[in-house]
């Protein structure tokens, strides 16, 4: 008996595929915590820190712009860390992924700022960025395979929402940093060296990430592939030659999902300071408020998924999004505490809904023996896009005199976006979750 046919006939839900399933996220969750720090940096400190010269608002569009950079390289690293996944395989992927990532960041805490070493300090700032974004292109299709192809096909569809919990948790971590840096520092000494020290934090955590993904056994369904002779040979040819409308829906799919993160973590915090007049601890209190609500709503959403499909939990999601983007906007702008917590929660818990269930999805969406290229890819070209969503708004912003509406546009965009990616996919057939059933044997590139 193959590997693959013995994990097809092992029973769906164990005590390793939960410890599997829950490793994968507290990986996901220090990769994350690493990759948020910038965010809430960027939204404050990076301007004046990195980019003085360029004035306020050319500051501010630079910093985001160092995030819209991570971004833009990840489809790379989604295709290098998406050949390892599927020809080396997806546990020794992901120990690469996470350690990128932990180096990478705690080497920002050790950065230049321009008024010790002028551009010298940008300059590597945008270096580190950009591994990353290298580093985050193979992480989250990783994730999603690690917790998926440990499982069966009855709870498939909640085990992949699991992962997505190392997001919030990631937001929450690094915001409590912040709180707490705030709270015990002036902003003098911040700026002068304590911003430092929520980067330095990461040397530490990529310890314990290292141990958690160490621990973690390979896939049954990737042996099965080694066993069977079926790895193919440039994947990431295979998936646009295979599936290529299926790699369409997922992209558009991703959309809403990674950039209401964008939009509400990083912009919304600069434009609730600067234009709203909010304190930054106030956001930060808020934004955690969220982080916390979607530790309940992410595997409620998970288990809504495994009896109505993953991809018919993303339709509604972003069609509850669509429908309360320009209201929540419009209350926004009285700048009070319980609107603003308000604010956060409302508009977590819908893009939420589609955040949880991307990971079934797009599993569903495509065959073994490219998926974890054809789900990295995917979800770091919508990655991408979303860089560009802090930057975006804030031009938008600039050219409408701030106006109430203006974070509204971009977010409705995304969730039309996402409302018929989601649709066309809740209309297709899902691959089965093993290569050797029959009906999902496809000939190899």
């Amino acid at each position: 008996m193959t590997a693959a046919a013995s994990a097809s006939s092992r029973p769906a839900d164990t005590s390793p595929t939960r410890r599997v399933a829950w490793a994968s996220m507290v990986g996901t969750s220090l990769e994350s915590f690493d990759f948020y720090l910038f965010a809430y940096f960027s939204a404050f400190f990076v301007g004046p820190l990195f980019f003085d010269p360029l004035g306020q608002f050319g500051a501010t569009s630079a910093a985001f712009l160092t995030i819209a950079l991570a971004f833009v390289v990840r489809p790379i690293g989604a295709i290098i860390f998406g050949y390892m996944g599927d020809r080396v395989g997806r546990r020794a992927t992901l120990l690469w992924t996470v350690a990128i990532m932990g180096v990478a960041t705690g080497l920002i805490g050790l950065l230049p700022t321009y008024a010790q070493a002028g551009w010298l300090g940008a300059i590597l700032l945008i270096l580190l960025r950009i591994v990353q974004g290298l580093s985050l292109g193979g992480e989250w299709g990783g994730s999603i395979l690690i917790a998926t192809e440990n499982s069966g096909p009855v709870k498939r569809a909640f085990y992949a929402a699991v992962p997505q919990l190392g997001s919030p948790v990631g937001s929450i971590l690094s915001a409590t940093v912040f709180i707490v840096l705030t709270a015990v520092l002036p902003p003098e000494q911040i700026a002068e060296w304590g911003w430092r020290i929520p980067f330095l934090l990461a040397l530490p955590l990529l310890l314990v990430s290292l141990y958690l993904r160490w621990s973690i056994s390979e896939t049954p369904v990737f042996e099965g592939l080694v066993a069977e002779g079926r790895r193919d040979r440039i994947p990431f040819v295979t998936m646009f030659v295979q599936r290529p409308a299926a790699m369409a829906i997922a992209i558009g799919a991703a959309l809403l999902g990674i950039g209401s993160y964008s939009l509400m973590n990083t912009y919304t915090v600069n434009y609730g300071v600067e234009q709203l007049g909010f304190s930054f601890q106030d956001l930060l209190i808020a934004t955690t408020v969220g982080g916390l609500l979607q530790l309940v709503t992410i595997p409620l959403f998970g288990a809504w998924a495994t009896r109505v499909g993953s991809a018919n939990v993303v339709v509604w999601g972003a069609l509850g999004t669509l429908l309360i983007t320009f209201p929540m906007y419009f209350l926004l702008q009285f700048a009070t505490f319980p609107i603003l917590v308000g604010t956060m929660i409302v508009g977590g818990i819908l893009p939420t809904m589609a955040w949880a269930a991307l990971g079934g999805l797009m599993n569903d969406l495509f065959p073994d023996h490219f998926r974890y290229s054809a789900l990295s890819f995917a979800y770091a070209l919508a990655a991408t896009l979303s860089g560009f969503v802090p930057y975006l708004t804030l031009t938008l912003g600039e050219a409408t005199g701030y106006a109430w509406w203006h974070p509204g546009v971009i977010l409705a965009i995304m969730s039309a976006v996402t409302l018929v990616s989601a649709f066309l996919a809740s209309r297709r057939r899902p691959e089965p979750e093993l290569a050797t059933e029959p009906e999902s044997v496809t000939a190899n590139a």
